[in-house]
């Protein structure tokens, strides 16, 4: 148990959507918060520069696509890319998450084809906050 509570803010990597979800470590829970949708790369990192700004988040963790049997995928290296950008750009602490099934659990939870994005960054989340070490796949660097 954190001694002190702590800010986490998730992405679901992707490269024309990011799923964003909040939550921390005092109500061990996790919540769908936005979906992001930057036309470039620009656009990209000043939204989620708004939203570290606004959030102030203590950790931050990124899903990591993975094959059913644990390999990697070329979306496996854009969300590495990503966090390292996190981690050099914006100076914060970022954790790799194993995201898969992710989006299928966030279908189940909405109950309809709707833009998933948050909610899957929130099973995210809640995943790292249920098991921090089980969850982590490991840092981005």
């Amino acid at each position: 148990m954190p001694e002190t509570e702590q800010t986490l803010l998730a992405f679901d990597f992707g490269l024309k959507k990011i799923g964003v979800a909040l939550g921390n470590t005092l109500t061990n829970q996790a919540r769908p918060l936005c979906i992001l949708t930057p036309a470039t790369r620009e656009q990209r990192f000043a939204q989620v520069g708004a939203l570290l700004a606004e959030w102030q988040p203590d950790r931050v963790i990124v899903g990591l696509p993975l094959t059913s049997d644990g390999g990697e995928q070329p979306a496996s290296g854009h969300s590495r890319r990503f966090a390292h950008q996190l981690e050099g750009r914006f100076r914060v602490r970022v954790v790799l998450v194993d995201e898969r099934g992710s989006s299928l659990e966030a279908q189940r939870i909405l109950g309809t084809h709707a833009p998933d994005d948050a909610v899957a960054a929130a099973v995210i989340l809640q995943r790292y906050l249920d098991d921090p070490a089980g969850a982590v796949v490991a840092a981005p660097g």
